[in-house]
């Protein structure tokens, strides 16, 4: 089994993540206010035009919580306006920060409040204006109503003109907002930003059971996905590498979002075959020491791919586990892991040196 701590990757793990919060300006973003009514809001979430992104963070506002925030759009009190992101595809507009405000104005007028399927109850207000207790939006006045349908909630909406195609400012300021109550992780954000038929693929793919045999339990903070898309990303994307490794990531993502980049067929069957045969052939891989390596796993299992690809099937796997062990005893190769693992150098050697390693595997 893997946990959180035994993964080692100076580029995608915390200290390193924070560590390079420094973002080039590259960016045309245009952003404007929109004032949307409560009940315009309601209904166009009901109709999935405003999209609250699915991530592994549940709904966590306390009952009270949620009535005190319906009870200050009854009051006529201000509330913290929301970002949306506008999808240039379908026009939909996604939520970058605002989610639980949101979520709590769905479930009032839907008159359930949820915090998982087992906690459903009825949604009436809580420890609020004494005419508001108890009250479910039903059972509200008709000119409370009518307040809690016009009242206001101001939008920020933004959209990246340039580059086109990969929304990366997207992703940072979805990065930098959503900073309350747990710091998201960079594959729960990309689960945001970029939805689609790949996310979705990645999600079927973790549920491998070669896959898990070898990472055991899903991991709550998504690195086992985020391990499927850089093997993935440094396979078929590595000429486009360039730092930082989480960036290059998102790039990839954005790139293959609706698989038209590396078809579902491709990747389903050089993954599954990758992780196969080193699993059957080599005991608890891409651990040079005691934890999971991500740079060794990333340049081993585009090392197999690549071979896999020209001559499959490998079926010497005595010799396979051989060329492993020697190319972990590789100074070179140790280098490239260890130090400075996502500069460009480090990966285009460690990448090259798996390659040329596993190539002649019969």
């Amino acid at each position: 089994m893997v946990r959180d701590d035994d993964i080692v990757d100076e580029d995608v793990t915390d200290e390193a993540t924070k560590n390079e919060e420094e973002i080039p300006y590259k960016y045309a973003v245009t952003s404007y206010g929109a004032d949307y009514p409560v009940e315009s809001i309601v209904k166009k979430l009901e109709k999935e035009s405003i999209i609250i992104p699915f991530f592994q963070r549940e709904y966590v506002w306390t009952h009270v919580e949620a009535s005190r925030f319906v009870e200050s759009l009854l009051l006529g009190l201000p509330v913290p306006g929301i970002f949306l992101s506008k999808k240039e595809e379908t026009q939909n507009l996604l939520v970058i920060d605002g989610h639980q405000r949101l979520r709590t104005l769905q479930y009032f007028y839907d008159g359930i409040f949820r915090q998982g399927p087992s906690k459903d109850k009825a949604f009436t207000l809580k420890n609020v204006q004494p005419q508001y207790e108890g009250q479910s939006y039903k059972e509200l006045l008709k000119e409370d109503k009518l307040r809690l349908d016009d009242s206001i909630i101001h939008a920020t909406i933004v959209k990246q003109d340039n580059p086109e195609g990969d929304e990366s400012s997207i992703y940072h300021i979805f990065e930098r907002l959503n900073t309350g109550g747990r710091q998201l992780y960079p594959q729960e954000i990309r689960n945001c930003i970029y939805f689609g038929e790949f996310n979705e693929l990645l999600q079927e793919l973790n549920n491998d059971p070669q896959w898990r045999e070898f990472f055991g339990k899903e991991n709550a903070r998504q690195k086992d996905r985020e391990l499927i898309l850089r093997f993935f990303a440094m396979l078929f994307f590595s000429d486009k590498y360039k730092r930082p490794m989480k960036g290059f990531l998102n790039s990839y993502m954005a790139k293959n979002r609706h698989l038209k980049f590396n078809p579902s067929s491709e990747l389903k069957d050089i993954f599954i075959k990758t992780i196969s045969i080193i699993n059957e052939s080599i005991p608890n891989p891409f651990r040079p020491e005691r934890t999971l390596n991500a740079a060794v796993f990333d340049a081993v299992m585009t090392g197999v791919a690549t071979r896999i690809k020209k001559k499959y099937p490998i079926t010497d796997k005595a010799t396979l586990k051989s060329k492993y062990n020697k190319l972990l005893n590789d100074q070179d190769f140790i280098k490239a892991y260890k130090t400075g693992t996502s500069d460009a150098e480090s990966v285009n050697t460690r990448l090259s040196l798996a390659k040329k390693a596993f190539d002649d595997i019969p």
